[in-house]
């Protein structure tokens, strides 16, 4: 017969998986191609580990691609408090990290240890960008959106004003720094959609 404790460690692993389904009802701004609403956070994150984990092989040799993908489904936990900001935003990061900082804090304090920790510590890795699995994981961070704006005719940068060179001062860093590759893929197709005009103003 289970025993008290592991029935309160059960409930406190569905407590934390029904709070995570909020992060569905976090709205982003760029559009699932063929539809007509915005996607979800929870949408994006699931996304964006399947594009690392498909994007091993231009991975450093020794990189944990499992930590990459964990990072990833774990790295946007904080928007359920406080939301999503667009990616191109000029100003406010200190202010919103701290933020998803007592959000993610909050969340993963849900679950029992060591689960908490684990989680906490990868989001803080994820977060610091150092460790080559997070900046691996931040090439595919920052190029998902990317891929769908390419293939809905620059659909949020037209929406929001954002223009060639800001998307490629914002991105172009992180993706060159995690995945080489990749980024000398994306500047090709950057310069082809910046020729085709769907970038803002």
């Amino acid at each position: 017969m289970p025993s008290l404790h592991a029935n309160t460690g059960m409930q406190q692993i569905v407590d934390f998986i029904l709070e995570l389904d909020k992060l569905k009802g976090v709205t982003r701004k760029v559009r699932p191609l063929g539809l007509d609403r915005y996607e979800n956070s929870a949408e994006h994150s699931w996304q964006i580990a399947m594009l690392a984990a498909s994007l091993a092989p231009f991975a450093e040799p020794a990189i944990d691609i499992n930590r990459v993908i964990a990072m990833l489904l774990v790295h946007d936990i904080g928007e359920i408090d406080t939301g999503d900001t667009m990616v191109f935003a000029e100003s406010g990061w200190d202010e919103r990290k701290a933020a998803e900082q007592i959000a993610v804090e909050r969340i993963f304090g849900v679950l029992p240890e060591p689960q908490s920790a684990m989680f906490l510590a990868l989001w803080r890795e994820f977060d610091e960008g150092k460790s080559a699995e997070a900046r691996f994981a931040h090439a595919a961070d920052r190029a998902m959106p990317v891929l769908l704006n390419l293939a809905n005719n620059g659909q949020s940068w037209r929406e929001n004003g954002i223009s060639h060179e800001r998307v490629v001062g914002r991105i172009g860093p992180p993706i060159q720094a995690g995945c080489p590759a990749m980024w000398k893929y994306l500047e090709t197709r950057l310069e082809e959609a910046r020729r085709q005009g769907w970038f803002g103003a």
